[in-house]
Parts: structure tokens; sequence; C-alpha cells
């Protein structure tokens, strides 16, 4: 009898799915000519399911936190390279579906973005709940994933933000262009009473990181030096 691959997979996510092509869409990249949807809108949901799913576990886990440790906390789990090595520990790159010759499992973005996009996935096939499983299962959630850590680039301006009392920092996409195997991302990063800072690159998340980046070393210049 033939192995079916995506059983396999189900196997080492921890769920079966009741729809498999939910599952299917969830696998494909934009450059897959045969499929009808690709893993974005699937990845936008998922990424804030991820999001309310670890803010609702270090609110209950850490209630000595405020609000600024508790957004280190989810933030360093849910960075890139955490998604990118929970991928590769499910070896996601041997059932995305792209086009041929495009390098997945060495782009750390897609890897990330497929994880996101499973998350939603399973949020809807099987609810919030199976969800969590998915969470409890394959993220380490660390909780030594603070301050005393090292941070992204988003992170650190989020937190310099919420220290100066100026709210979360503000994301927005100006343009896409490119084919959809190979997009050009450019986003602006705003806080309040600054200019925005703008960034082109490969993906939304590279993209965003640069701009958090540029515009916190301004930042730090402009006060260091004031």
């Amino acid at each position: 009898m033939a192995v079916d691959p995506l059983a396999t997979l189900e196997t080492s996510i921890g769920h079966q799915f009741a729809d498999r092509n939910i599952l299917h869409e969830a696998l494909s990249h934009s450059s897959h000519i045969e499929s009808e949807h690709s893993y974005e809108r699937l990845e936008f949901l998922g990424d804030r399911v991820l999001g309310l799913l670890l803010a609702d576990h270090f609110y209950a886990a850490f209630p000595q936190d405020d609000e600024g440790a508790l957004s280190l906390r989810l933030h360093g789990e849910a960075r890139m390279s955490t998604l990118a090595v929970i991928a590769k520990n499910l070896q996601l790159a041997e059932y995305i579906k792209s086009q041929s010759g495009l390098d997945i499992a060495g782009n750390d973005g897609v890897m990330a973005d497929v994880v996101e996009s499973l998350m939603a996935a399973i949020y809807l096939d099987a609810g919030l709940e199976a969800a969590r499983e998915f969470l409890n299962r394959h993220w380490p959630l660390n909780s030594r994933a603070d301050a005393q850590n090292e941070k992204d680039a988003k992170s650190k301006l989020q937190e310099w933000s919420l220290q100066h009392g100026l709210g979360l920092p503000a994301y927005r996409q100006l343009a896409k262009s490119g084919p959809d195997h190979a997009p050009q991302m450019t986003y602006e990063v705003k806080i309040e009473g600054y200019d925005a800072v703008v960034a082109t690159a490969g993906s939304r998340k590279i993209a965003e990181q640069t701009a958090a980046a540029s515009l916190l070393e301004w930042l730090q210049e402009r006060t260091s030096g004031s």
C-alpha cells in the first residue's frame, strides 16, 4: 500500500484534517501554477490566530509581567527565525508545492509563512482549541524569551516606543510589484510624532524588519545626541 505523504505530515503536526482542501491550500506557494489559491490569505489569518494564542498563553502564565514584557515574550515566539525552526522540525519543505527549482527550504520567510498558514488551516478546520494544541505541541514557549534575550528589530522598536509613551509602531503596505513567486513588498513604519520610514524587500516580514531597524537606528542616534 502506498504511503500517503499528507497523512505523515498530519501525524507530525498532530492534527488530522477533516477538509484536506484547506491543507493543500496552506502548502501551496504562489509560484505553483496548478494551485488556484496560494497560502497567502491563510498566512494573513494565521498570523492573527498565532498572536491571539500567544498573548493568551503569556497573559495567563506571567501575571507579574506588564504590557511591554508580555509583548517581548510574544514577539520572541512569533518572529521569523522561531517559525522557520518549527517549519524545519516538521520538514515542511518536503510538502510545499512551488515552482520547480525554487529554493523553499532555504527561504526562512517562506517557511515561516507556511507555519502561519498551517495555524490558520487548523483553526478553520477544527477551531481555536485545535490551533492551541498545535501551538503547545510545536512552539518552545520558552519563559526566558524576554527582555534579557536577543530581540528582533520590530521588538526593539516596540520596546523603545512603549518606553517613551508613544504607543505601538504602525506598519502599512505601500506597494507590491513583481511576479507572485518573487514579489517586491514596500512597507512603512511610523511612530507618533516622527516621520515614517520605508523599506522594500521580498516579503512583508523582511520589509517590516528592515524598516523597523532603520527607524530605530535613527531614533537612537537622535535621542543620544540630544
